[in-house]
């Protein structure tokens, strides 16, 4: 059963989201944010603005505007960390709200060639690495 707006981390700002992500911006009908989780370097999730489940409940303009941002920032991720393959994925199986996980790979990095774990808690940087990280994808937007 889909989860309600009133519980939903991306629409009520919750502190956990401060907890995981860091927001690199708005951006036409979405928001990016950096995981502070960072085996795979560049994992960013850009969220759509409205509370929603599915994709195909979005009418044909909010879609396509969605994947043109979803686009945007992978493209930007490919120019900042020059990943071998970016794996996309769309899960809320828990969290009823439309985002996508745009997960870099690299060939001799961490999961190349496997499943994307969804928080391996392997990877963290400074407070400096993520503030230079946002900048340089936000520079890449």
């Amino acid at each position: 059963m889909p989860s309600p707006a009133s519980e939903c981390l991306y629409c009520q700002k919750l502190p956990v989201l401060d907890e995981l992500m860091i927001k690199i911006c708005d951006l036409s009908v979405s928001q990016v944010f950096l995981f502070k989780e960072q085996s795979y370097s560049g994992r960013c999730n850009v969220v759509y603005k409205d509370h929603g489940v599915e994709l195909h409940d979005l009418s044909d303009v909010q879609r396509n505007a969605f994947m043109e941002d979803v686009a945007k920032v992978a493209k930007a991720i490919q120019s900042t960390c020059n990943p071998t393959k970016i794996n996309y994925g769309a899960y809320a199986d828990k969290l009823s709200h439309l985002h996508i996980h745009l997960v870099p790979k690299y060939t001799e990095g961490y999961g190349f060639g496997g499943v994307f774990e969804m928080n391996p808690q392997k990877t963290y940087l400074s407070e400096g690495e993520y503030t230079d990280l946002v900048a340089r994808i936000k520079a890449n937007l």
